[in-house]
């Protein structure tokens, strides 16, 4: 079976969707076999994908989510011979010659339409047709899945739960010198609360940051620990700067803008807890990715993310600042509960692989080529 895995996406961004066909194309690497893997890469991009016999990078010009994506992209495929198309974007090209998998990992933008720039909109405005067009569906998650149910009313048949993993490079670094290093780079010392993903209104940063200004309050004699937010500015993200400003914190919540992958390892590592009380998530990669490095996750318990973290993490109203606060100044006071939370935090993670992820998928690509 010849399979082409649309990977333009990773010449544009490095996280998010990102992630996940790097994570993706690693497991199919690995697994797959005698299966012909074509990885679909934009033509402006030298980074080589995966190394593997069997593997070839084929060159596209049409760029993504071009606004006549959906007239060229069609052309160029066409001179591939795929036996099945993987689109990890979620949108396929609707005129196609051989069957589609779609990856739907959240449908955050009909929970939250206001939040969509104009240009996303016009884009994901598509889901419609491409939920519609697909031979099969890939849900990142349960919560995905019944969103697709509810939302937008795809056939269930189509729908394939595949839980994403999580990198090997996520992991417990026994060098207490390395993590103060990694956190010194970024202005930081061991010990600080810290918040992964883009900033945008989804994240919920605006309770995050009112939860820590009562925590930086109540724990001032004892010194309570700074909070770190990493990730790229996103849509309408300049009320958390203001918000910051507001409640004189600029001191202690540090922007550190998007991070490098062996980077971010080491600030998993020296934080004393994740904080990612998000009100509406797919799947929720950096929770997992801190349990795989031994951090305790506070998480919101809703969308994904009970899902995810299982009983490895303190789940919170995302709602309730109190609630988010009262968790985080448990966690500064309570050694036991935070050896506790390492240890389900291992174990569960240990249960998410890209291999077990690629192994499933493949397994989407034979039906849908059926």
């Amino acid at each position: 079976m010849r399979i082409g895995v649309d990977a333009r996406l990773l010449y544009y961004q490095r996280a998010g969707i990102s992630t996940y066909i790097r994570g993706l194309l690693g497991g199919l690497a690995a697994v797959a076999g005698d299966e012909q893997l074509v990885i679909l890469r934009s033509h402006r991009d030298g980074e080589l994908a995966v190394r593997r016999p069997g593997t070839t990078v084929s060159r596209l010009w049409t760029p993504c989510h071009h606004r006549y994506e959906q007239w060229l992209l069609p052309i160029e495929l066409s001179l591939r011979q795929l036996d099945v198309l993987h689109s990890p974007d979620f949108i396929p090209p609707f005129r196609r010659r051989c069957p589609a998998v779609i990856t739907v990992h959240d449908l955050a933008f009909l929970r939250y339409p206001s939040l969509l720039t104009p240009e996303s909109a016009r884009y994901y405005g598509q889901v419609d047709d491409a939920v519609a067009s697909a031979e099969a569906i890939i849900a990142v998650s349960e919560s995905t899945k019944r969103d697709l149910l509810q939302l937008l009313g795809a056939a269930e048949q189509k729908i394939h739960v595949v839980p994403e993993g999580v990198d090997p490079a996520c992991r417990v670094l026994d060098d207490p010198r390395l993590v103060a290093e990694v956190a010194g780079r970024h202005g930081m010392e061991p010990g600080f609360f810290l918040f992964v993903g883009t900033l945008e209104p989804r994240k919920n940063l605006a309770a995050l940051i009112k939860a820590y200004a009562l925590v930086h309050e109540r724990h001032q004699a004892v010194g309570a620990p700074k909070l770190a937010l990493v990730g790229s500015r996103g849509w309408l993200c300049e009320d958390i700067y203001a918000l910051v400003a507001q409640l004189n914190l600029a001191d202690d919540v540090r922007f550190l803008g998007p991070v490098g992958p062996e980077d971010l390892v080491g600030l998993y590592n020296g934080a004393v807890a994740l904080v990612f009380v998000s009100l509406y998530e797919g799947f929720g990669l950096p929770a997992l990715e801190a349990m795989a490095c031994g951090t305790p996750v506070i998480a919101a318990n809703v969308s994904s993310l009970p899902e995810v973290v299982g009983d490895a993490a303190l789940l919170v109203s995302p709602h309730e600042i109190e609630d988010i606060a009262a968790a985080m100044g448990h966690l500064i006071c309570d050694g036991e509960l935070r050896q506790e939370l390492r240890a389900r935090g291992l174990a569960r993670a240990g249960q998410f692989s890209w291999g077990r992820a690629a192994r499933e998928t493949l397994a989407v690509y034979e039906e849908a080529a059926r």
